[in-house]
């Protein structure tokens, strides 16, 4: 099975996320500056999901371009990537309108590292599938980073709920920090293993 159509409806549903996002960004009543101060919270939760968008829609970029090829448990595995992240509009949205509120911001935290496994897992299938010792298999190594960010989505959950929201916050910034470096990984290794 071709690898394109997936990559195309998966770009396609990341784009949507964006616009959904984008689209709860509500217009303030009023034309001076005091009327953005309210909407202080719900911009930085935009901002940090926009980022979470795309870090996640370059990261899967790069893994299919150095996929060979795809099979019916890869599509179950990047609809289940896509699930995690649709809710993301609505997360985002919780805890914005409600100022970083222990609830809110602990789902979002839920969301976050339950997209992170879900990546997790679609990057095992692009694995197995190429085999241990493809393109794939040999960029993604240990995954170092793949396996500290659900850690420490799970201590920014427990931060949330313990200590304050604030500082669960500050786990997911980290994460996404971690993230934002753009990771040539996958760059490399079709750099060393062209397709054949």
């Amino acid at each position: 099975m071709g690898k394109n159509r997936l990559e195309a409806f998966s770009d396609g549903v990341l784009a949507i996320i964006i616009t959904i996002m984008v689209l709860e960004l509500k217009v303030p009543h009023g034309a001076g500056l005091e009327a953005l101060a309210g909407l202080g919270p719900v911009v930085l939760s935009y901002v940090l999901s926009f980022i979470y968008v795309g870090i996640y829609w370059n990261n899967h970029h790069h893994l299919m371009q150095a996929a060979v090829k795809v099979d019916g448990t890869v599509l179950w595995a990047n609809l289940h990537l896509l699930f995690w992240l649709s809710l993301l509009p609505f997360t985002t949205g919780w805890m914005g309108e409600n100022h970083f509120g222990r609830w809110p911001v602990t789902l979002y935290g839920i969301n976050l590292c339950l997209a992170a496994i879900a990546y997790k897992i679609f990057q095992g299938r692009l694995i197995e599938i190429s085999g241990h010792e493809g393109r794939i298999a040999r960029a993604v190594g240990g995954d170092a980073k793949g396996w500290l960010s659900p850690l420490l989505y799970l201590t920014g959950i427990a931060s949330a709920q313990l200590l304050a929201p604030l500082t669960g916050v500050a786990f997911f910034i980290a994460v996404a920090l971690l993230w934002i470096i753009p990771d040539r990984r996958m760059e490399k290794a079709l750099q060393r293993f062209p397709p054949s």
